[in-house]
């Protein structure tokens, strides 16, 4: 009886309120002596907004009196929510990412509208995407590009002799402002091309699988390469060599110190600039090969890797493959986390071998490297 009384009090109330607002608007739009012939009036957004309101307050309570709640019903609780859903919003925060970064959005945010974005945008855009605010929200301004490259200038080869340095805005990067400086800074960045050109085409260990090697596999297994996604895929160069034996892969990539955006698409190739805990921008079972590189690794929370490896088993079509590429991690943590992990997908083993990691951190920390070619099953 009492939850009947309070509807209709709150009803009473709000068809009140829509009276007094269509009276005030009323009032305000009286005709003075002599009138003209009427005109349309504009109606405040405000009071549009209110009255849209109180209409759907009066809708929404309409519904509630003609289905009087079910109290043996009972309602969602914290402990009915999915777990997934909480497991998640922890690891990467659903819709608050960007909010948990305020002074770096407003930043970010700071622009006037229809000119240019102000200088220091992409330090910003990087920033954010790392911390988990992707997708960012659109901007009202002209980002800066460099100067229109002569046609001549961008080759159709993925493997040029030289990237072109005119085509980066250089005053993102420090120290270098050249590709010269990035290899001889690091000659294993990826942007020397005369060092890309022979990756993924010898055999020169265990972990290693040459493109050749793997055109063969999935001929015999009657499978056919057509579309693949490189994820941490670093300058492109798996899709560059894919793109020579006219399968097209498309590379995800962040732009960490060094343009690797900007090198991926010199070379005529597709960059993702989206970070390894975005849901992969591909539509379900639409690619035929998955490469997860060495950004994959063991410096991913192992539950935010079991996300990717789902999300992985999304994108992929039935019989369709993984290629984990020198994954690397303590001994100890691949045989008790990383392999369970992976077999929960339930994935025919193709290829899996296992070397020890030689460089100074792996030998501190006892770490291996894993290479592993998986194969989806066909559904029966």
């Amino acid at each position: 009886m009492g939850f009947t009384m309070g509807l209709n009090l709150l009803l009473l109330v709000a068809m009140v309120a829509t009276n007094i607002l269509s009276l005030y608007h009323l009032s305000s739009s009286i005709q003075q002596q002599n009138p003209k012939p009427p005109t349309p009036h504009h109606v405040p957004d405000y009071l549009v907004h209110q009255l849209q309101t109180i209409r759907a307050t009066i809708n929404h309570l309409t519904r509630h009196q003609n289905n009087p709640p079910d109290h043996s019903v009972t309602r969602p609780t914290a402990t009915s929510i999915p777990s997934d859903l909480l497991l998640y919003s922890h690891l990467s925060p659903i819709a608050s990412s960007c909010h948990n970064h305020p002074e770096l959005l407003h930043k970010y945010m700071n622009y006037t509208a229809f000119s240019l974005c102000p200088p220091g945008s992409d330090d910003v855009v990087e920033a954010l995407i790392l911390r988990g605010c992707h997708p960012l929200p659109r901007r009202r301004c002209f980002s800066k590009t460099p100067p229109k490259p002569s046609s001549s200038s961008l080759p159709q080869n993925p493997f040029p002799a030289k990237l072109l340095d005119d085509a980066v805005l250089w005053s993102r990067y420090s120290p270098c402002k050249s590709f010269d400086c990035l290899n001889r800074l690091n000659p294993n960045m990826g942007f020397d091309m005369s060092n890309e050109i022979s990756n993924f085409m010898a055999y020169k260990s265990e972990l290693d699988l040459p493109i050749p090697q793997l055109l063969q596999i999935a001929k015999a297994a009657s499978s056919v390469l057509r579309l693949g996604l490189d994820i941490g895929g670093g300058t492109g160069t798996f899709a560059g060599r894919m793109k020579l034996y006219n399968v097209t892969v498309v590379t995800t990539t962040l732009n960490v110190v060094a343009p690797y955006n900007e090198a991926v698409a010199l070379r005529g190739l597709v960059p993702l600039h989206v970070p390894l805990q975005q849901r992969l921008p591909v539509f379900d079972g639409s690619v035929d090969i998955v490469r997860c590189g060495r950004a994959v690794n063991r410096w991913i929370p192992a539950a935010t890797l079991e996300f990717l490896l789902f999300d992985v088993d999304r994108v992929l079509r039935a019989g369709g493959y993984l290629w984990l590429d020198h994954f690397f991690s303590k001994g100890v943590d691949l045989e008790k986390v990383y392999a369970p992990l992976i077999g929960k997908l339930g994935y025919r083993k193709v290829k899996w071998a296992t070397a020890s990691k030689t460089d100074s951190a792996g030998l501190k920390n006892g770490e291996v490297y894993l290479t592993a070619l998986l194969q989806k099953p066909v559904p029966k």
